[in-house]
C-alpha cells in the first residue's frame, strides 16, 4: 500500500525528521518546559476575564476589578516572556536540524557511485534538493512548534471548558468526528497533489539548469525561444498541479474556519439562552467564549497544519531516500591497508557494461601496466578507452574480472587510498569556482602557498598566473571560463603534480590546443609523467609514438598490443589508424599546417 492510501503515510517520514531533533534533546527539554508554561498561562486570563466581568457589572467591587487586572497584565508578561524562549529554542533546534540535513545530503549525494548520477539528471536532482529542503525548513522551523503549541492549547482548553461546562462543552464537540474524517481524506488528497507539483517544478528546474549549463549552444543554434518555451510548458504544468493542491487546502482550511465559527455561534446562542434563564453568570459565559475561542483560534491552523504536514511528507520521503541511497562502489568495511602505491596496474580478464545496455563496453580485457611505463589506449570513438580510465579509478565495477593495483584487487581497497594515488588530466579540465590557487589546491587542500607555486612552475604555469593583477588569486569564474584552454589545462596539471600520484591517467590532454600552448601542456606533461606509470587515452596518434606500450582496442576488445614501429610493421588495425590520420593532416592546406 502507498503512502498515500495509507493514514498514517505523512507521520512515518515526519516521525523519523523528528528523530534528528534527538541530539538537541536538552534544548528540546528547556523549550518544552516553556511551552506548557506558555500554554498553561495563555488558559488562565479568560478565567480572570470572567472574573473581571463579574467584579464589574455584577459585584460592582472596584478593589477586586483593580487587583484581578495587575494579575492579568503579570499574566500576559509572564506568558511574552515563555513565548519567546520557547519560540528562539525551538527554532534553534530547527534551523540546527535542516542545516544538519543540508550537509548530510551534500555529502551523500557527493559520495553516490556514477550509475546513481547516469541515472538521475543532476539539475532535477538539485531542483528537487533545494525544494524539498526549503518545504522541510518550514514545517521544522515553524509550522511543527507552532502546530505544537496549538494542540496543547486545545487539549486544555476542552478539558477547562468540560470542567467549566460540560452541556455547553458536549454541543461543541459534536461536529469533530466528521472534521477528523474530512481533515484524513482531503489531507491525503492534497499530499498527493502536492507531491506531483513538487516533481513537475523539480523536471522544470532541471531542464532550465541544463539549458543554463549549455547555453553556448542554445544561442549558437538560435534556440532561445524554443528552450524557453519548453520550459513554460514544463512550468504551466506545475502551476496547474500546484493549483490543484492549493484548492484541495484552501477548501480545507476555509471549512475548518467555517465549522468553528458556526460552532461558536450555536455556544454563543446557548450560552445566551442560559443567562437570561439565570443558569449562567455573565462572567462565566464570558469566560466560556473566550475560552471557545482559544480552541477555535487554535483549531484552525492545526487544520492548516495538516495540510502542510501531507505536502511535507512528500518532500521529506524523498530527501530520506536520498539518504538511505547506499552508494553501489564504497571503501571494504575491512580494507587493506595500502597508503604509498607502487603503480602497477593490471587489468584481468575485465568485461564490463553501463547499466541499461545490452551490449558489454569491455569485453574480456587483458591489460598490465608496469610502474613508471607508459601505456597508449588508442582505438575509435566508443572503443572502451576512456571506460577503462574509468575502471582503474574505481568510478565503476566491472562485472567479469578484476583490476589491481599492485596485486590488490581494487574493490579491497579503501576507496580515499585508492583514489589518492591517482590524478587525472582530460581533455576538458574540470575547475571550480574560486581562485586559481584553490583550484591547484584542491589536489593537496594542505598545501602551503610555496608548494601551490613550486607545482604551477612545474605545470608551466607560473608565468600566466604572476601576469594577472590578483596572481594567485585571480577568480576562474564558473568551470574556468576566465581562462585559456591551455590556461586551464596547466592548472590542471599543477593540481595533478601536487597530489603527486603514482599512477597517471591522460585523456589526450593537447588535443584541443593551439601550437604554442600544445607546446607548453606537453612539456609540463612529460615532467609529470617521470617515475610515474601513465594511461594514456590517445586520439592524435603523433602524441604517444614513444609509449613503452601501445594497446588498440575495437569494439571493447584488444586486437593489438606492442610498441609503435613494431605495430606499424605488422601493418594491422594501428597502421590503419595511423595512415588514416595521416591522410587526413595531408588533406589540411601547406600554409594552414605553418600557420598551426
Amino acid at each position: 500500500m502507498t503512502d498515500q492510501a495509507h493514514p498514517s503515510g505523512a507521520a512515518r517520514p515526519v516521525a523519523r525528521l523528528l528523530g534528528l531533533t534527538r541530539p538537541h534533546a536538552p534544548r528540546l527539554a528547556i523549550a518544552g518546559v516553556f511551552l506548557l508554561a506558555s500554554g498553561a498561562l495563555g488558559l488562565v486570563y479568560p478565567r480572570l476575564f470572567g472574573s473581571i466581568i463579574d467584579a464589574s457589572f455584577t459585584q460592582h467591587d472596584q478593589g477586586a476589578l483593580g487587583g484581578l487586572t495587575r494579575t492579568l497584565l503579570l499574566i500576559f508578561v509572564a506568558q511574552a516572556v515563555t513565548v519567546f524562549i520557547r519560540y528562539y529554542l525551538l527554532g534553534w533546534v530547527g534551523e540546527r536540524v535542516v542545516a544538519d540535513l543540508r550537509v548530510a545530503l551534500a555529502r551523500r549525494l557527493l559520495g553516490q557511485s556514477q550509475s546513481y548520477f547516469h541515472a538521475t539528471r543532476s539539475g532535477e536532482l538539485l531542483a528537487r534538493v533545494t525544494a524539498d529542503v526549503t518545504r522541510v525548513q518550514e514545517t521544522v522551523t515553524s509550522a511543527i512548534p507552532d502546530g505544537a503549541v496549538n494542540l496543547l492549547t486545545i487539549a486544555g482548553g476542552l478539558a477547562v471548558l468540560l470542567w467549566t461546562n460540560p452541556v455547553l462543552t458536549a454541543i461543541m464537540l459534536a461536529v469533530v468526528p466528521p472534521s477528523v474524517i474530512a481533515t484524513v481524506l482531503l489531507g491525503r488528497r492534497i499530499r498527493a497533489l502536492s507531491q506531483r507539483a513538487q516533481d513537475q517544478l523539480a523536471r522544470a528546474s532541471g531542464q532550465l539548469q541544463e539549458a543554463v549549463a549549455g547555453v553556448e549552444l542554445v544561442q549558437s543554434f538560435c534556440r532561445e525561444d524554443h528552450v524557453a518555451e519548453r520550459y513554460r510548458d514544463e512550468v504551466e504544468r506545475g502551476f496547474r498541479l500546484s493549483i490543484r493542491s492549493l484548492l484541495a487546502s484552501s477548501v480545507f482550511s476555509s471549512s475548518a474556519t467555517l465549522v468553528a465559527c458556526l460552532t461558536m455561534t450555536g455556544v454563543f446562542w446557548l450560552g445566551g439562552a442560559m443567562v437570561a434563564r439565570g443558569e449562567l453568570s455573565a462572567g462565566a459565559l464570558t469566560e466560556f467564549m473566550l475560552y471557545t475561542m482559544i480552541v477555535a483560534a487554535a483549531v484552525a491552523p492545526s487544520a492548516t497544519l495538516w495540510g502542510q504536514l501531507q505536502g511535507a511528507a512528500g518532500a521529506t520521503a524523498r530527501l530520506f531516500e536520498i539518504l538511505d541511497a547506499r552508494p553501489e562502489i564504497a571503501s571494504p568495511e575491512s580494507p587493506i591497508q595500502h597508503p604509498r602505491a607502487r603503480g602497477e596496474l593490471r587489468f584481468d580478464g575485465v568485461s564490463f557494461g553501463y547499466r541499461g545496455r545490452d551490449q558489454l563496453v569491455l569485453e574480456d580485457i587483458h591489460l598490465h601496466l608496469r610502474p613508471g611505463t607508459t601505456c597508449a589506449l588508442v582505438g575509435g570513438s566508443g572503443s572502451g578507452k576512456s571506460t577503462l580510465s574509468r575502471l582503474a579509478r574505481r568510478l565503476h565495477d566491472p562485472q567479469r574480472g578484476r583490476v589491481l593495483l599492485d596485486g590488490h584487487d581494487l574493490r579491497a581497497l579503501a576507496l580515499p587510498d585508492l583514489r589518492a594515488a591517482m590524478a587525472v588530466v582530460s581533455q576538458e579540465p574540470t575547475l571550480l569556482s574560486g581562485t586559481i590557487a584553490d583550484n591547484i589546491r584542491f589536489g593537496r587542500p594542505d598545501a602551503t602557498d610555496e608548494a601551490v607555486e613550486a607545482a604551477a612552475r612545474q605545470a608551466n604555469a607560473h608565468e600566466f598566473i604572476a601576469q594577472f593583477p590578483d596572481g594567485y588569486g585571480t577568480l576562474v569564474g564558473e568551470h574556468g571560463a576566465q581562462l585559456s584552454g591551455g590556461q586551464r589545462q596547466r592548472v590542471a596539471i599543477a593540481r595533478a603534480i601536487l597530489s603527486d600520484p603514482r599512477v597517471l591517467i591522460l585523456d589526450e590532454a593537447t588535443s584541443a590546443l593551439d601550437a604554442r600552448s600544445e607546446g607548453l601542456v606537453q612539456d609540463a606533461l612529460d615532467r609529470l609523467r617521470r617515475g610515474r606509470t601513465t594511461l594514456v587515452i590517445a586520439h592524435r596518434l603523433s602524441t604517444i609514438v614513444d609509449a613503452d606500450h601501445i594497446v588498440v582496442l575495437e569494439r571493447g576488445r584488444v586486437v593489438e598490443e606492442g610498441r609503435h614501429e613494431r605495430l606499424l610493421a605488422r601493418g594491422g588495425a594501428y597502421a590503419r589508424l595511423v595512415a588514416r590520420q595521416t591522410a587526413s593532416a595531408s588533406r589540411v592546406p601547406a600554409e594552414l599546417r605553418r600557420s598551426a
